[in-house]
């Protein structure tokens, strides 16, 4: 029996990048998931249909997570679909890099909003419906916790609240026997944030290992910590940036 069989995950952002990624293997080691997407429903129905190949069950929900609302009716789908809800993946999120005294007000609204409201509200509308064994698991970033990175100055601000909203939120619902883990990936290889792209080559000198990672190495680490043997890991910051901070 695979280690997440008979649990069901959510995965926020699941269409693309690291986020289709995820939903892929948490399907290949049992769970049956739910994804949300904004806009690309292509994109999300392409996910599911490679869920559903590989034998697994999947569906998809339009849901920006800059909409409250949405975000609330996606974890509701979810339950009323699946029967319930075991593992939260709050992977929806965005950069837009420009210098700090170019972005907009327009800009960061919109970052905080997905990156910070978004996850909040999805973690509250799940935490209704967890039992013991829950896993809350934010897909925070590198530079929540050292900034190296010129041009991402808001971004990081709101994952570095993301980093503190796990770490206080672990504390609340570990009587529960719930935990709250927040990995935090460096450069990653996706369409949002490519190899070969404008921004890559102070990112990829900042690594140990020379070289972007790739969505499953972050996937990877998502699936232990959603698995049974993360049980004792909890209010954790677990780092999948090739040394970027070491």
């Amino acid at each position: 029996m695979s280690k997440l069989t008979k649990k069901v995950a959510l995965v926020t952002g699941g269409s693309r990048g690291i986020g289709a990624a995820i939903a892929k293997r948490l399907a290949a080691d049992g769970a049956t998931v739910a994804i949300t997407y904004a806009k690309d429903a292509n994109a999300a129905s392409s996910v599911v249909k490679s869920i559903e190949a590989a034998g697994g069950k999947a569906i998809a929900i339009q849901a920006d997570a800059a909409n409250a609302q949405a975000v609330k009716a996606a974890v509701d789908k979810t339950v009323s679909t699946f029967g319930g809800i075991d593992v939260l993946v709050n992977n929806a999120g965005t950069a837009i890099p420009k210098t700090f005294e170019e972005t907009t007000l327009e800009e960061i609204d919109r970052m905080f909003n997905i990156n910070v409201r978004g996850v909040m509200v999805a973690t509250q509308a799940a935490l209704k419906h967890m039992k013991t064994g829950g896993r809350i698991i934010m897909i925070g970033s590198c530079v929540g916790e050292r900034m190296m990175t010129p041009g991402l100055v808001p971004y990081s601000a709101t994952k570095g609240a993301v980093k503190m909203f796990t770490q206080g939120l672990s504390r609340e619902v570990g009587s529960r026997g719930i935990t709250v883990n927040n990995v935090q990936p460096g450069p990653i290889d996706t369409d949002l944030n490519p190899a070969a792209g404008d921004w890559a080559t102070p990112q990829k000198a900042n690594t140990a290992l020379d070289r972007f990672g790739t969505p499953d190495e972050v996937a990877a680490l998502v699936s232990f910590v959603a698995g049974p043997e993360s049980s004792y890991i909890t209010g954790a910051n677990l780092t999948v940036d090739g040394g970027t901070n070491a």
